[in-house]
């Protein structure tokens, strides 16, 4: 038997014609609405705390305007000592969380397609999420070292340490 390739692979997969790739995102957005549903009902236990990432300019997201004005594209939310009533809105499709920014207390509704990205730092858990070109208000550009907003968890006062998202990244050996 020869075998031009010299390591018995079949180097040329066929494209698949089941969408796979659709089915994959869909079960990690849905990890993500069950640890949100979690921490909505149950508080964030021990160390977890979640990073949340979202298109500002996707339409039916509602935060305040001066935050829009700040972050016109995305923004990304903390939760770990200050928010309060988190929940997810199957029916809607939404997750709603009140969080202080400034001082000022604001209720945050988020479309689930909106969401890019979702964190749990304790355990270096980091998921992506794509968003049809089709659905955003106005073009998404990278932002340039842009600082995400903070928010908190339950209910102590304490300040949380905002940190970037790309810390938990995996980087290639």
């Amino acid at each position: 038997m020869s075998d031009d390739q010299g390591d018995g692979m079949d180097h040329d997969l066929p494209e698949s014609l089941l969408p796979y790739d659709e089915w994959v995102e869909d079960a990690y957005r849905e990890v993500m609405l069950r640890a949100l549903d979690y921490a909505g009902a149950e508080g964030l236990p021990g160390e977890h705390h979640f990073y949340l990432t979202f298109l500002t300019d996707y339409p039916g997201v509602i935060i305040p305007d001066r935050l829009r004005a700040q972050y016109p594209h995305d923004m990304t939310i903390v939760l770990q000592h200050q928010f309060w009533d988190l929940k997810v809105d199957r029916e809607a499709l939404t997750v709603s969380v009140g969080l202080s920014f400034g001082g000022i207390g604001s209720v945050l509704v988020i479309p689930f397609a909106a969401i890019t990205a979702f964190a749990d730092p304790h355990i270096r858990m980091a998921l992506r999420f794509t968003v049809a070109p089709s659905e955003i208000a106005t073009e998404v550009e990278e932002p340039e070292a842009e600082t995400p907003e903070e928010s908190s968890s339950q209910a102590s006062g304490e300040e949380g340490q905002v940190v970037s998202l790309d810390a938990f990244r995996k980087r290639p050996h």
